[in-house]
């Protein structure tokens, strides 16, 4: 096996050449482009109602205006502490516009996780809902962080009239726990202006665009800095290889845009194309049927999660999916057995894509049409290129015919880390990003990951890192020594368990499910541990280290794999 590859993408679903380049472009630039190419276009549905290209870049410029008028500067943190909703598109590009740096916020984070992000990330203003816990969590912060104002929007005035009373009515006096206070700004507030204030260029290739944080195993979440160049870069490249790109374009919008895979394969990819997000503020399996059945919709991508909740949907056989051209698999592998069943069951395409949140989203993808190869993460991106280094000297390219691990170098590579220029050390070698995952390739530029060296664990698409998790635990005064691991579960890829070993004079009186049912209350929904074992001793290295593998070899071995 050679150590690097520039993939000839021929068999892609029409020839792309692997030296492609992508003219610099910043994200207001490219939401403003579609928007003359054809501001009557819808850009969002949302549950009924319709905002144009028009009315997108419109709002965002208004949004924009009204940041610089609340006293954003150039470079300032925007935090995006919001599900999907119209207010999500009006404020990403309208803080980028402003000349700021947005910040994405899982929905899903408690107080703690939300404040770290917000100190590191030095976020002065944060946008967020009036629906709980959103606004709970985000005026939780507002005294204890470096966050100086909410801007607060509502749910009813995003939807179609109708549905709008209707939610007022069922969620009656959601707004009035909004506490009148100067630090505290309403949405339709900022965008209360003409939009006409002049606005500060962007330099797209040197301009960060958006902090997007991920993690590892140990420590805290990192933020990725990436620039308008390496969004609209990745957004192309998704573009590039579809070959109906020129067709009608509607896209169902379930996966949250707060995860790099939705911002780009649907959010940034759509305005690129000029395309319609069916959007919906969260994935429900009906609502998601619904709205292909509704729209027509052409394409669905989705974690694997998705696909089996909506295969174990009993409205999936009602549902007409001929309309989809393809469905797109990424956040966590995909089970062959969940591919060929998910086919089976809709006549819909199923392929598999692989990316990071320090890629801006997406390095590859089989084919939309041809055959690809099943079991592969696909091939690179054009522009794309990659390495296999080997895994014990990453300074040193893989052994001829063993796997390695995958660098990858491209448009779509993020700068760094923010203020982290350790770990940047770690993660660049040779101006390419390790990837931390063991790979192969083929002679028709086919990857397959074998193996991965990073211990986080993908949960329906989510990241987990076990050390957060661990850190909980060491927090009960019985736990001795912890370690978290991922186990295979056939509904999301995979689940945290724990395995502990407990002080001798305090944990007599506890037991597997009592430490369970303490612990998982104070984790987010998709970090909390489908069980908890309690052992007499815990796997060692030779220097006396807590080691995961065997756990995870034992595990496995349960599973029969």
């Amino acid at each position: 096996m050679e150590s690097e590859h520039w993939v000839w993408h021929d068999h892609y679903d029409h020839p792309v050449a692997w030296d492609q380049q992508f003219a610099p472009l910043s994200l207001p630039g490219m939401l403003k482009a579609s928007a003359e190419a054809g501001g009557h276009r819808t850009l969002i549905d949302f549950l009924g109602r319709r905002y144009s290209y028009a009315d997108c870049y419109a709002a965002a410029r208004r949004f924009a205006c009204g940041l610089i008028d609340l006293g954003i500067a150039p470079g300032d943190r925007v935090g995006l502490y919001l599900p999907n909703v119209p207010h999500y598109i009006a404020a990403y590009y309208g803080a980028m516009m402003a000349g700021a740096i947005a910040v994405n916020f899982s929905p899903l984070y408690t107080v703690e996780e939300l404040a770290h992000q917000a100190e590191d990330s030095g976020t002065r203003l944060l946008v967020t809902l009036s629906a709980k816990p959103l606004f709970g969590n985000a005026h939780a912060v507002l005294d204890s962080s470096c966050i100086e104002r909410l801007v607060v929007g509502s749910v009813a005035e995003a939807l179609p009239a109708g549905k709008a009373l209707l939610y007022r009515l069922f969620k009656r006096g959601e707004d009035e726990h909004v506490p009148h206070d100067p630090r505290i700004t309403r949405y339709a507030s900022v965008l209360s202006n003409d939009g006409s204030r002049p606005l500060p260029p962007i330099d797209p290739e040197r301009d960060l665009a958006l902090l997007q944080y991920t993690g590892g195993t140990t420590g805290r979440p990192k933020g990725a800095m990436l620039t308008h160049q390496n969004l609209t870069a990745n957004a192309r490249q998704v573009n590039l290889i579809d070959p109906h790109r020129d067709a009608p374009d509607r896209i169902v919008g379930a996966l949250p845009f707060f995860h790099v895979f939705a911002n780009t394969a649907v959010l940034n990819r759509t305005v690129a194309n000029g395309g319609a997000i069916i959007m919906l503020p969260r994935f429900n399996a009906r609502q998601v049927l619904a709205a292909i059945q509704k729209s027509k919709a052409t394409s669905l991508p989705g974690v694997p999660t998705m696909f089996q909740a909506l295969l174990d949907c009993p409205d999936l056989p009602r549902t007409d999916f001929s309309s989809l051209r393809v469905c797109i698999s990424g956040g966590a592998p995909l089970p062959m057995s969940l591919k060929g069943k998910f086919e089976s069951a809709t006549g819909a395409r199923l392929v598999e894509g692989y990316g990071l949140t320090e890629s801006s989203g997406v390095i590859s993808c089989n084919p939309y049409e041809n055959p690809g190869k099943a079991g592969s993460i696909g091939q690179p991106f054009p522009g794309t290129r990659v390495k296999f280094l080997d895994r014990d000297d990453p300074t040193r390219p893989a052994p001829p015919g063993e796997p390695g691990e995958i660098a990858v170098a491209g448009p779509q590579i993020m700068r760094g880390y923010w203020d982290n220029p350790a770990a940047d050390a770690d993660v660049f070698i040779g101006g390419y990003l390790r990837t931390g995952d063991v790979g192969t390739i083929d002679a028709q530029g086919y990857i397959t990951v074998v193996d991965r060296i990073k211990d986080m664990i993908a949960v329906g698409g989510f990241k987990v890192f076990p050390s957060q998790v661990e850190e909980v635990l060491y927090r009960h005064p019985a736990v001795r020594e912890a370690l978290v691991i991922g186990i295979p579960d056939p509904y999301r890829g995979e689940s945290p368990k724990a395995f502990v070993t407990l002080w001798p004079d305090k944990g007599r009186e506890l037991d597997n499910e009592a430490l369970k049912a303490w612990l998982n209350p104070q984790l987010g929904k998709h970090e909390r541990v489908s069980a908890v074992e309690i052992r007499e001793t815990l796997p060692k290295t030779l220097i006396g280290k807590l080691s995961r593998k065997e756990l995870v070899a034992e595990e496995r071995a349960k599973a029969g794999l």
